[in-house]
């Protein structure tokens, strides 16, 4: 691995140094000690990034579809090349485990590179309505804001369709987590990928993705993050009137139904909210269920919460990591307290690191029951292991208390019966409706409702965010 680049920005082809020289410490969130040093860069350094780009847009713009998708193959491959390289980079600076750094957060985002190459084959960018032709055209120069707790798929599931559509881009991975950034670029680069179509400047969000929001020879950003960063983003684009996609907050319901096999469905339920140390923006954290049933849901819980080992990520024994730095630390362990203040009854976990850990952003997987809509637990996106259930007394009240809030990225619906999961499956305000725990699939749409974002991402949802919409008229004369 080429440290040397760690310091580096890769703009128009070539790893160059920054204008300024400033950097900043990575922090191995299991040992709170840096790892390693990245440099910051600088609005200047963007406007370098960005000039690259847009000189490479017009040449990149007007390849072929089979030229883009042999571009991807080749970036496949090269990826997988540098699988062990990301996986390690990804535990070293968010603290997944190792096994669960290769087996989601690598595969998921060359999962993203097949999928945009099956979507490229048979996308119809060009076709006839009456005596139209309506014509589908990569939009231009992308900004693209990356975070840190599933790294490779927010990269991936951008760069991906951006480079399918024909645009040029400059990505600013999120400075917490940017060592993977850095191999991804390298990628690209082993790949043969044209000088200027893919460009990365590393740096904090108040300098260098502000510049990318705000710059006037930028066409679109997207943007992956919180809510609060999203509206930030929002503002800071508006006078340049570019296009605007957001991926942002949730706090996904999860209703057991009262016919639901609670012994079938909680276990995986729970596994989905504590992966990823529980640092997924879909996670199903507020699991409601029939109140005659809570005692019942409760002991489920308790004995699948307490399987979870967390430890060093390095070793094999640990299925759970720690989160990724002191601040959300901090943010977790305030809303664990905030929830025993407000009187929520806590089943398993709580406060401070678990037992024989004593350095590291560890947190212990925490249940809370008897936990009302207005308690922060289950109104704010804790980001951490900490699950709700929450008690109701209709299925009515259920999809109420599912839909009153501000966020729509994710909802879940569990029941013996396929048919009352959709009904209810079908009333849920949210971007992706998760069935009975399905197995994954690449191929769906993802984004959110309300305060989630707008717009889509994976297979072609993703790749049509990248495009322009021309009509053509008097094409064809009848």
């Amino acid at each position: 691995m080429n440290t040397a680049n760690y310091l580096k920005f890769y703009i128009d082809g070539a790893w160059v140094d920054p204008i300024e020289a400033r950097t900043l410490d990575v922090i191995d969130p299991s040992t709170e000690q840096p790892f390693a040093k990245i440099s910051i860069g600088s609005a200047a350094d963007v406007d370098r990034a960005v000039k690259a780009a847009r000189a490479a847009f017009d040449g990149f713009s007007r390849t072929s579809v089979n030229e883009r998708v042999e571009l991807l193959e080749a970036i496949g491959a090269e990826y997988d090349k540098r699988a062990e390289d990301i996986a390690e980079a990804v535990s070293r600076e968010m603290g997944a485990p190792l096994g669960f750094a290769r087996g989601a957060q690598v595969w998921i985002g060359r999962a993203h590179l097949t999928e945009i190459v099956k979507v490229l084959k048979s996308y119809r960018f060009e076709y006839m309505r009456g005596n139209t032709r309506v014509v589908k055209e990569p939009i231009g120069v992308v900004g693209m804001i990356t975070p840190w707790n599933w790294p490779l798929n927010q990269i991936t599931c951008k760069v991906a369709p951006a480079l399918a559509a024909g645009c040029t881009m400059v990505l600013k991975p999120s400075e917490i987590a940017p060592i993977d950034a850095v191999i991804f670029a390298e990628v690209m680069q082993a790949a043969g990928v044209p000088k200027g179509v893919f460009n990365m400047v590393q740096g904090t969000g108040d300098t260098v993705g502000s510049r990318i929001s705000s710059h006037p020879d930028i066409d679109m950003v997207s943007f992956t993050g919180s809510t609060r960063a999203g509206v930030l983003v929002a503002k800071s684009a508006a006078d340049t009137v570019k296009r605007v996609h957001q991926e942002l907050g949730g706090k996904s319901a999860n209703i057991l139904l009262p016919d639901a096999d609670l012994a079938a469905a909680i276990p995986p339920s729970i596994a989905t909210c504590f992966g990823n140390s529980g640092q997924s923006c879909n996670a199903p954290t507020r699991m409601l269920v029939p109140r005659e049933r809570q005692a019942e849901a409760i002991a489920i819980a308790r004995k699948a919460a307490s399987t979870y080992v967390v430890g060093d990520p390095r070793k094999e024994s640990s299925g759970l990591g720690p989160v990724v730095s002191k601040a959300q630390f901090d943010k977790i362990q305030n809303l664990i307290d905030s929830g025993i203040k407000e009187g929520a009854t806590l089943v398993i976990g709580g406060l401070g690191r678990p037992e024989g850990l004593s350095r590291g952003y560890y947190v212990r997987p925490t249940l809370f029951a008897d936990v009302k809509p207005s308690m922060r637990i289950a109104r704010e996106e804790i980001f951490g292991p900490v699950l709700s259930i929450m008690p109701y007394e209709t299925e009515e009240e259920a999809i109420r208390i599912a839909n009153e809030t501000v966020y729509g990225l994710a909802a879940y619906v569990q029941s013996s019966s396929l048919e009352h999961a959709r009904a209810v499956g079908s009333r849920m305000r949210a971007g992706t409706v998760y069935l009975n725990n399905p197995d994954f699939d690449i191929g769906a749409p993802f984004g959110g409702y309300k305060q989630s974002g707008n717009g889509r991402e994976w297979s072609e949802f993703g790749l049509d965010e990248f495009l322009e919409t021309k009509g053509v008229v008097g094409f064809q004369v009848a």
